[in-house]
């Protein structure tokens, strides 16, 4: 398995209060070890500016979230799944995979070609936002011009067990 400590693969982020560094930070390790227990995730990449090191205070978290199956991050429960009877509580709360990550609030979603935004305040008020997708997003052979467009601009490798991700970033930095 790949996994690469988000902490220590960040850059500079010196326009960033310190605390909220230590949030961003700890954030994106509980994402790339909860990654490592879920076989259906392919890949997870960090975009935008925190990746290029460009981030301000009020900057969001830009994540990637590659998965074998992306419906059920794309929905928000209502009735209990018969093959995963424990995602519920007993007042029939959803408690998946953002639960489980402490995502918070679901503060937006929508679709952006081959990937799905889904945005997320958590308690601190660090704003988190999720592109979800299929491992198709990653084809690198040809790479789409979105695709190419986000990993170029700043890419951090998170997670990525099969290394497409890898092979992803080779194809877009000059």
């Amino acid at each position: 398995m790949r996994r690469t400590a988000a902490a220590e693969s960040l850059p500079d982020q010196s326009g960033v209060p310190p605390e909220r560094r230590a949030e961003v930070r700890e954030f994106l390790d509980r994402l790339t070890r909860w990654a490592g227990t879920h076989e259906d995730v392919v890949g997870v990449l960090l975009v935008g500016s925190y990746a290029r090191g460009a981030a301000h205070p009020d900057s969001d978290v830009d994540v990637v979230l590659l998965t074998a199956d992306p419906a059920p991050y794309l929905t928000d429960a209502t009735e209990p799944d018969a093959a995963q009877p424990d995602a519920f509580e007993s007042e029939g709360t959803w408690t998946g995979w953002a639960d489980e990550l402490g995502l918070g609030r679901l503060v937006r979603t929508r679709a952006w070609g081959p990937i799905t935004e889904r945005r997320y305040t958590l308690v601190p008020g660090l704003e988190v936002e999720f592109g979800i997708g299929g491992p198709g997003w990653a084809r690198s052979d040809p790479v789409d011009p979105g695709t190419r467009r986000v990993v170029a601009e700043g890419a951090r490798t998170l997670y990525d067990p099969r290394r497409v991700l890898a092979e992803l970033v080779r194809h877009c930095r000059p």
